[in-house]
């Protein structure tokens, strides 16, 4: 059972947040369903060539969430997430990566209107209403 997250070795963030944000962003999207098994610590931490030790932390992160419950003995799976949870977890995520661009554009001397121009102008090219 293949999980789509990939780690992107030149990233300056840690391996562990790259997996945390995208296997959130897949069950909050429902593209992971309720009571899906995930792989095993060792089977993912092998799939995506990295250590157990960082699934591991993800899992508990997870856990810790709500959105995923993990069964001695039978796995770790995805926990039913109500709508609302779902909509606030979602807009917290957005929100954090909205605010690291604001930080990143600031810091290179980017003004206001700058940013928003160069955000509807990626809006356009994605073709979003």
């Amino acid at each position: 059972m293949r999980i789509p997250v990939q780690i992107n070795e030149n990233s300056a963030e840690p391996l562990y947040r790259q997996v945390e944000d995208q296997l959130r962003a897949l069950i909050l999207s429902g593209q992971i369903e309720e009571g899906r098994l995930l792989p095993s610590i060792r089977e993912f931490a092998a799939e995506l060539k990295c250590s157990v030790i960082t699934i591991r932390r993800v899992y508990q992160d997870l856990e810790n969430e709500g959105l995923l419950r993990t069964r001695q003995g039978t796995g770790t799976f995805v926990t039913k997430v109500e709508e609302e949870k779902r909509v606030r977890l979602g807009e917290q995520q957005i929100r954090q990566l909205l605010d690291e661009v604001i930080t990143r554009g600031t810091n290179f001397g980017w003004n206001r209107q700058q940013l928003h121009e160069l955000f509807e102008q990626l809006l356009s090219e994605r073709q979003l209403p």
